[in-house]
């Protein structure tokens, strides 16, 4: 699958979801000090536990541009998020009647009533090998969208998703292009 030309990689839209803190990170954060110097007031951060909420959003992107950013504020319901985005992002990226689909093997994408919906909805849907999320390379676009989110100060949920929509909006043709 890797080894297609470029002509079919510019009609492909890569399609995921992603989950947003409104503070802090996913993960643990290791910072370097000095001996004696990491209780000092202006080494500490201030912290939220579980990150004070998160966001949930679904996105895509081609050769072309950057698709639609769509929020999710009930549990992912793929059905809908093609029934209503899909398409349009495609038009808006100008490739609307012959794109490809690549979304991941993540089973909330390969239920039954899923593959259905693509069947009758997307010209090509590209079949990934299990367990390849490397392939996927939305993951790299939701890498950088979280280094830009988090140069703002974002003290909530509102501010959380206008801030996702503005940078998601930013990201260069010439990123996407790649």
């Amino acid at each position: 699958m890797i080894d297609k030309d470029i002509s079919f990689w510019e009609s492909v839209i890569f399609v995921d979801e992603s989950k947003f803190n409104i503070f802090g990170s996913n993960g643990r954060i290791s910072v370097w000090r000095k001996p004696n110097e990491e209780l000092n007031p202006k080494n500490l951060l201030p912290t939220v536990k579980h990150g004070g909420g998160s966001i949930m959003v679904c996105g895509c992107f081609a050769a072309s541009g950057m698709g639609n950013l769509v929020s999710l504020k009930i549990i992912w319901t793929n059905i809908s998020i093609l029934k209503e985005n899909l398409k349009i992002s495609a038009q808006k990226l100008g490739i609307q009647n012959t794109f490809k689909l690549y979304q991941g093997n993540d089973l909330k994408h390969t239920a039954l009533n899923v593959l259905l919906r693509l069947l009758y909805n997307c010209p090509k849907v590209i079949e990934t090998p299990q367990y390849s999320p490397h392939l996927n390379t939305i993951e790299y676009v939701w890498h950088k969208l979280e280094k830009r989110t988090r140069k703002h100060d974002i003290s909530s949920e509102k501010q959380r998703k206008a801030v996702l929509t503005e940078e998601w909006n930013k990201i260069e043709h010439s990123y996407t292009k790649k």
